[in-house]
């Protein structure tokens, strides 16, 4: 399965990187029932009406001393996801969890700012980097970006999907700033929804994501997969990890989350010790063919792929997760 979702993969971001549009992934009967299914899905799964936390300032206060250094500034962009949709509280939400969890790493502040929009598909990236790179003097030092959701359930062309968030990726890294890139969350997992619809919207939640590993690699960012996290776990634990509209994860789900990507974006700011960024075999990790790692990522959260260098290769990592720190209540501290 993984060397066809790898040949999938290569074949989308392909036609991403000339300006394709296309590569239907489903044919006419099975779409037809798709979206007959989701209709049936949305009467059972709870809407997303209420506006996230608003979670931005400054995190790691105690730092603020430390070596006289400026603090780090965090970006976020994406979707409801990254947006924190689902929780009360700013500090349960994805963005505050990594800002807390760098500030410990990195022992200095870090100032935390969100422009993720609840419902965003990767057309509207264009605007959020616009936004995020608004003041020159203040480019942020690293950006989180977790995207792909909604362009599965609107049925947006995947190469499609994929250039628009290269696009966005090689804006951020132009402009001197380090990019992480959660890649599209296993959509079969949500519980209200039903066959055929499981299989096909995990099929191509995780196609989506190999595809956008490549892209991104290719943009000079890396990824973490969150298709795993929202897998096993979330299907295991779904009143403990799903919040209360079923769809979107609880602070719990959120956290665990939080605690797959706060290694990679450590690493991309060179924070993670020198020994950890080769591969370990004992962990399955290795430098595979980029759309092999991209596939095999897909398929289990908390993977991280990067580029090696080497032209078509990429690292696989399957990172150490670190327990995140309680931020402050009320948000940035």
């Amino acid at each position: 399965m993984s060397m066809a979702r790898a040949r999938v993969a290569r074949r989308i971001a392909a036609a991403a990187a000339y300006g394709g549009g296309g590569l239907g992934l489903l044919g006419g009967a099975a779409l037809g029932v798709l979206v007959t299914e989701v209709a049936l899905a949305r009467r059972v799964v709870g809407g997303a009406g209420e506006t996230p936390p608003h979670a931005d300032g400054r995190y790691g206060s105690a730092f603020v001393h430390a070596l006289g250094r400026e603090p780090l500034l965090l970006g976020v962009l994406g979707d409801s996801t990254a947006a924190g949709q689902g929780v009360h509280r700013p500090r349960q939400t994805p963005g505050a969890l990594l800002a807390t969890g760098l500030a410990a790493v990195a022992e200095r502040p870090v100032d935390l700012r969100n422009v993720a929009l609840s419902g965003a598909q990767s057309y509207d990236l264009e605007r959020q980097v616009t936004q995020i790179l608004s003041d020159p003097e203040r480019v942020p030092d690293v950006c989180v970006i977790m995207i792909g959701a909604n362009d599965v359930t609107h049925r947006v062309p995947a190469a499609r999907s994929v250039r628009l968030l290269s696009e966005a990726v090689r804006r951020l890294r132009s402009a001197g700033c380090e990019v992480v890139v959660g890649t599209c969350p296993d959509l079969g997992t949500i519980e209200p929804v039903y066959q055929p619809l499981r299989w096909l919207a995990r099929r191509l939640s995780r196609q989506l994501a190999a595809a956008q590993t490549i892209g991104v690699l290719e943009a000079g960012g890396r990824t973490v997969s969150l298709g795993d996290l929202l897998g096993p776990e979330f299907e295991a634990n779904p009143r403990e990890l799903f919040g209360p509209d079923n769809y979107h994860p609880s602070a719990e789900g959120y956290a665990t989350a939080s605690m797959a990507v706060l290694p990679t974006l450590c690493a991309a700011l060179g924070l993670w010790p020198e020994g950890e960024e080769r591969p370990d075999a004992a962990r399955r990790e290795g430098i595979l063919p980029v759309a092999r790692a991209a596939a095999e990522a897909a398929a289990e959260g908390g993977t991280e792929v990067s580029a090696t260098g080497r032209g078509r290769w990429a690292l696989l990592k399957r990172r150490k997760r670190r327990r995140l720190p309680v931020p402050a209540p009320g948000g940035a501290s």
